[in-house]
């Protein structure tokens, strides 16, 4: 039976971020490409929005208005995004077994030509994604003044792309305090740690100079993330961001907070230490 997105305890929303995380790596294996660290590490904050009481949605309406949307502005983090909407009942979870197979609907990076019932928009190209998001938050709130909310999801390294600071000065502009920003803050790269390759920080300093109500938080922490959103959809006025703190590969050891499984797969002996780890 798939979850649902009525509010769960942090004690049951560790438990579906466990089986998220055992999803991604059970699609990743198969597929024999993709992106394990990003997944893994933030499937906390996939399970807190999608079966935290956090967004208003539909799984057998997909398309209902009125929804909140979530953008994955990181496309290619979609490996967790998939096995989060599989788990809130959108599509069987039988059809993760597909990732990146020809013909699939679970590509590299999501595809709204895919038909794929919960992705919102294409993403991938880094800082697209978040301009996006902050397009529909202004057109529920000015255009047809709905009470919907819209939440992106960033990596950190890509707020290294100038797009993503006028995706940021715009929402602030307009007020957007129907706009929630998650930056998935591992600290980590493709090529290396993210000070090293182009210093980002300070965020929360960065975020609150462009008025945004910044809200930072353990990100693979589910009591922790359930407040930082309760804040952010509480607060009026502005924007908000919430700069989530997790660990690269979190939940698999040999993973855990090394930059190098940044885009690859687990082989299938490292897939069952994996599992195992994750009960």
């Amino acid at each position: 039976m798939p979850f649902t997105n009525e509010r769960h305890s942090p004690e049951k929303l560790d438990e579906i971020a466990r089986e998220i995380r055992r999803d991604i790596i059970r699609s990743l294996v198969v597929a024999k490409s993709g992106h394990s660290g990003g997944p893994l590490g933030s499937a906390d904050i996939f399970a807190v929005l999608y079966m935290g009481g956090v967004m208003n949605y539909d799984p057998h309406d997909p398309a209902k208005p009125g929804r909140d949307r979530f953008i994955l502005s990181a496309g290619h983090m979609c490996p967790v995004l998939y096995a989060t909407l599989a788990n809130a009942g959108f599509f069987p979870k039988s059809e993760l077994l597909t990732l990146r197979k020809f013909g699939s609907r679970l590509q590299g990076h999501p595809g709204r030509d895919m038909h794929l019932p919960g992705i919102e928009s294409s993403t991938g190209s880094l800082g697209q994604g978040l301009s996006i998001a902050v397009g529909m938050a202004l057109s529920d709130k000015l255009v047809d003044r709905n009470d919907a909310r819209v939440y992106a999801l960033t990596g950190d390294g890509e707020l290294q792309e100038g797009s993503i600071w006028e995706a940021v000065m715009s929402a602030a502009h307009y007020g957007l305090d129907n706009f929630c920003m998650i930056v998935d803050n591992n600290d980590c790269q493709i090529d290396g740690r993210v000070p090293d390759v182009m210093n980002i920080y300070p965020l929360q300093k960065k975020f609150e100079s462009f008025n945004f109500h910044v809200i930072e938080c353990d990100g693979n922490n589910t009591a922790e993330l359930l407040a930082a959103f309760d804040e952010a959809k509480a607060t009026k006025g502005k924007p908000s961001c919430i700069i989530a703190r997790t660990y690269m590969g979190n939940g698999v050891s040999f993973m855990q907070d090394k930059y190098e499984w940044h885009g690859k797969p687990p082989s299938e002996d490292q897939a069952k230490v994996a599992l195992e780890e994750l009960g």
